[in-house]
Order: structure tokens, then C-alpha cells, then sequence
């Protein structure tokens, strides 16, 4: 029996890995705070009590 020859396909070249021996500098942790106004988030059980409903859907009443 023959072996099959797996077929190879040039790609692109690859690119050098970036050096990470010198790290940029640290950001300040200030700067990562927002200045502006926010909401709260809207309620996502809009207003309503999930836990009781769920208990009395399976509770067999």
C-alpha cells in the first residue's frame, strides 16, 4: 500500500511575535474611572416577584 501525501498549502507568512519584555507603562486607576451621570440599570423582573411565581407554578396548587 501507498502512503498518502498530505497536500500543504503555502499561506501567508506569519508575523514575528511582539516582544513583551518591556511592558507599557501603568495606567492610573483614576483614569479608568467615568465622570459622567449614569442610571441604574432597569429592573429585568419588571417589578414582578419570580421566586413566588415559580414556587406556586410547581407547587402543584
Amino acid at each position: 500500500m501507498r502512503k498518502r501525501m498530505k497536500a500543504t498549502v503555502a499561506g501567508p507568512p506569519r508575523r514575528p511575535l511582539p516582544d513583551f519584555t518591556r511592558l507599557p507603562e501603568r495606567v492610573d486607576p483614576a483614569d479608568l474611572r467615568t465622570m459622567q451621570q449614569v442610571e441604574p440599570p432597569e429592573d429585568p423582573r419588571g417589578g414582578r416577584d419570580t421566586e413566588t411565581e415559580f414556587m406556586l407554578r410547581n407547587a402543584g396548587f
